[in-house]
Parts: C-alpha cells; structure tokens; sequence
C-alpha cells in the first residue's frame, strides 16, 4: 500500500492492517517512521514542507517497492509520505515491510527508505524560527548510499 497525502496517520493502524494482509505467512514486520527535525545548524528549525510530482512520485515508490520486493521476498509492504508544512517534530513518513524471515525484512525496509530519500521526486523547503526559508539539498551521503544499494553492497556477508 503507497499513499502520498498531506493528512497525518496513525502508524499502529497501519502496522495492524499491514499484519492482517500477511497473517499467517510473515514472520517479521520492520517498519521505519521518520519525523520532521532540526536541519538547520545555529538556528531552530520551525517546520518542513514538502512537494512533490503527483502520480510520477507514487510511481517511484511503487517501483522502489516492487524492486524491494523482488529482491529480499518481501510479503507486502506499506508507504505513507506526508507532504504540505509540517511543525516540528511531525512524522513524514513510514516504511513498513512484512516477510517470512527478519533480515530480509530489515534490509528491504532500509532499502525503500533510502531510496525514497535520493529516488522519489520530493522537494523540501525548511523554515527556521525566524522566518527564513530555503531548499534543503540532497545530502552527498544519501546519495552515495542509494548508489551502494545499486551496486550490491549493503548486503550482510
């Protein structure tokens, strides 16, 4: 399940429903939720809003899931991205996978959100506390770890 919506959600509602489509056949579900944080150095961040490319941008996602799912047997998965101004401290996302074994869980998990971080067309604009605004680039680590992914690495021994 992907869904790209400015209304906040509630993460055990949708870990349960995530549960209840793998009853019986996942042994683990991992999920991750990410929130809005103080990006800024020496000044507080107030909030975050994000844009993005409808119908392009959950296409992303669905690919980077079914590639997920391809590659460490996922069951199922669930992606829910927020977008609009968000406060401080508000949660953006969550990345919940289910699967017959826990590392292949875990490491699908980490895959999707890396790659929603470098893949999935997503702009962010942070506001600072005293009104100043600008884009946030995409950090050179992101990047290079999409790129690990890509390449093989990332992968236990």
């Amino acid at each position: 399940m992907i869904l790209v919506s400015p209304a906040d959600f509630s993460v055990a509602d949708q870990i349960a429903a995530l549960r209840q489509r793998t009853a019986g056949d996942a042994g683990a579900l991992v999920s991750f939720t990410g929130y809005v944080r103080d990006y800024a150095q020496g000044q507080g961040t107030q909030s975050l809003y994000l844009e993005h490319y409808p119908g392009m941008c959950e296409n992303e996602i669905l690919s980077i899931c079914q590639e997920a799912a391809a590659r460490w047997s996922v069951l199922d998965y669930t992606v829910v991205h927020r977008v609009g101004e968000l406060p401080l401290s508000e949660q953006i996302v969550l990345v919940a996978v289910a699967s017959a074994h826990r590392g292949e869980a875990f490491r699908a998990c980490e895959y999707i959100i890396d790659a929603l971080k470098t893949r999935a067309p997503f702009w962010k604009r942070e506001t600072l506390s005293d009104g100043q605004k600008f884009w946030v680039q995409q950090r050179e680590s992101d990047t290079e770890k999409t790129e690990q992914w890509r390449n093989g690495e990332g992968e236990p021994a």
